[in-house]
């Protein structure tokens, strides 16, 4: 069922498809919708949840089952009906969206994450113009952290345009679901998406190894298997770039080391002190004019300084080599937000909520 962006026309009542919320949604700038029992329709604007519009009625059990048989595709519904969830992406006439419907204790639920499909330069992130030199590397691992809805997605997908623009090479991205589609410019691009074209990461991984690729994209570093086929892989030629769910670089490098068995991180520590070229930890923050959110970014680069700290596992000294590490772009997420601060971008409660120490925060927020 196609709709149009007129949807915002319609009284609410009106809404009998998950197509209309989503259109609604993308209109607004929200960046999630919630469909779920005994709740109104809700979006996440500027990283908060609130009611689509105001006296929502609440959904009934009926109603988010009729929305859900109203888009699922076969597949979906099968897997909805033999484990109770079911994750996708889905597509309309006027964009792209990751679903998830699951069954909980009140009915169906179902949540979507909505997808820019344009894929954004990393100048119009403003991301720092030294970050470029990280995509001309010819082999190593580049890693983008932060938690659920931060934006990794976004900024991964800045740094293969970056290399699609620059290079003439063949970029594979692993994605689960697909979420920006690139058009080829300097380079010939691959998607591949877990569940649809492969069964999963590492096995797509695996299969990418022989597809002769110059850069590997990997949408989520989830199991040992893919990580350590990921650092194989940046070791023998190839520009790896993934995602991790962790919130600055120490904790980052202590979960890819610490999935392996103990007899094997001495080795591992080894080849990621080696191949490791940078790693990106990101948090996206309530701006203080409500406008929207601000990036708050930790970078770290490696150093001869930095390759040592991971070679004799001492990551706890990290936070030392970054804040002394500013001359090779290096940046506390701490400092990324006393500067969001003192600019007046975001508030001092978001300053402080946010950081990593929080005593020398709020002595700064307090001057």
């Amino acid at each position: 069922m196609g709709v149009e962006a007129t949807t915002m026309e319609l009284a609410p009542a009106a809404l009998t498809h998950v197509s209309q919320y989503l259109a609604l949604g993308q209109q607004a700038g929200a960046s999630d919708i919630h469909l779920g029992v005994n709740a109104p329709p809700i979006w996440r604007l500027n990283g908060k949840l609130k009611a689509m519009w105001p006296d929502a009625p609440r959904l009934t059990e009926g109603e988010t089952a009729a929305l859900a048989d109203g888009f699922l595709p076969e597949l979906q519904r099968a897997q909805l009906q033999e484990r109770g969830d079911a994750d996708f992406a889905y597509a309309t006439d006027f964009g792209r969206f990751r679903a998830s419907v699951v069954r909980q204790r009140l009915g169906l639920e179902l949540v979507f994450r909505i997808i820019n499909t344009k894929v954004r330069t990393m100048d119009e992130l403003g991301l720092p113009e030294h970050l470029k030199l990280l995509t001309r590397y010819q082999n190593g691992l580049i890693l983008v952290t932060g938690s659920v809805g931060s934006g990794k997605s976004t900024t991964l997908a800045a740094l293969i345009e970056q290399v699609n623009t620059e290079r003439r090479e063949h970029i594979i991205t692993l994605e689960d679901p697909i979420e920006y589609m690139f058009e080829a410019k300097g380079c010939h691009i691959t998607q591949r998406e877990v569940h649809t074209h492969t069964a999963s990461f590492s096995a797509a991984l695996r299969g990418a190894l022989r597809e002769d690729p110059d850069v590997i994209m990997v949408g989520e570093m989830r199991d040992l298997e893919t990580i350590s086929l990921a650092i194989t892989a940046s070791e023998t030629g190839h520009l790896v770039l993934g995602t991790l769910h962790t919130g600055n670089a120490s904790r980052t490098l202590d979960r890819l080391l610490d999935v392996f068995p103990v007899d094997q991180q001495e080795q591992v520590r080894m080849m990621v002190s080696e191949s490791l070229r940078g790693i990106l930890s990101q948090q996206l923050v309530p701006r203080a004019d409500g406008t929207g959110r601000a990036l708050a970014l930790e970078t770290l680069t490696n150093t001869p300084a930095v390759a040592n700290v991971i070679r004799e596992a001492k990551t706890y000294m990290l936070p030392g080599i970054i804040q002394t590490g500013k001359k090779q772009g290096m940046q506390l997420m701490d400092d990324a937000l006393i500067d969001l601060y003192d600019r007046g971008v975001i508030s001092g409660d978001e300053a402080y909520a946010r950081a990593e120490q929080k005593q020398m925060m709020r002595q700064h927020v307090a001057r």
